[in-house]
């Protein structure tokens, strides 16, 4: 079998790249939806809270770490420590965390009653929201831009031809696209949710 000529090789190099630019651009969307996850709606949610850091045993712990964490009904959080003596860490956690949520325990649980959010909060929320997915947009317009950068540069090298790096130029618009589809569909959602009354 005869050694692949360096079009063969800078084809496959763009290949990958493709491949690697779609999991980054994947990885954006995944931040952007954990990051939503954790702003309050009028909702009860797990996610709001698993991912506080509670100062426990001297070191900062994610709470999914310390308690069993679950919604018995639609506005109420029921946190169940593995470990009782971590309730006062938890409770301090949860009032210090910028939720405005107020914990209570009878030394076995500690249950959080999610309050109705005002109109005002909602468009904040709300406003936040944008923010963030037009950060993930950013990330992934980002990555596209190096993409185009690597494959104009592959181009001046001569290594492969004007149609290759063409194809390959609308193969990552085309992954892009599909990618700010994904930002601007998470991003609807959540705002849907905290507008939601």
């Amino acid at each position: 079998m005869s050694e692949p000529t360096k079009a063969e090789e800078a084809l496959a190099q763009i290949e990958e790249r493709l491949v690697d630019a779609e999991i980054r651009m994947e990885k954006s969307v995944e931040a952007l939806h954990k990051e939503l996850s954790g702003i309050r709606t009028g909702r009860a949610s797990p996610s709001l809270v698993e991912r506080l850091q509670v100062e426990a045993y001297g070191v900062p712990t994610p709470l999914q770490s310390l308690a069993g964490i679950s919604t018995p009904e639609a506005r109420l959080l029921v946190i169940r420590p593995y470990d009782r003596s971590a309730i006062p860490a938890i409770e301090k956690a949860i009032q210090r965390s910028d939720l405005s949520l107020t914990p209570s325990n009878d030394g076995q649980v500690i249950r959080i009653v999610i309050p109705q959010l005002t109109e005002e909060r909602r468009h904040e929320l709300s406003k936040l929201c944008a923010r963030r997915a037009e950060e993930a947009r950013v990330a992934v317009r980002n990555i596209r831009r190096d993409e185009v950068e690597h494959l104009r540069k592959v181009e001046k090298e001569g290594h492969v031809g004007r149609d290759d790096v063409e194809r390959s130029l609308a193969q990552v618009q085309q992954i892009t696209d599909q990618f700010i589809a994904k930002v601007d569909e998470v991003a609807r959602r959540k705002e849907a949710e905290i507008l939601e009354v």
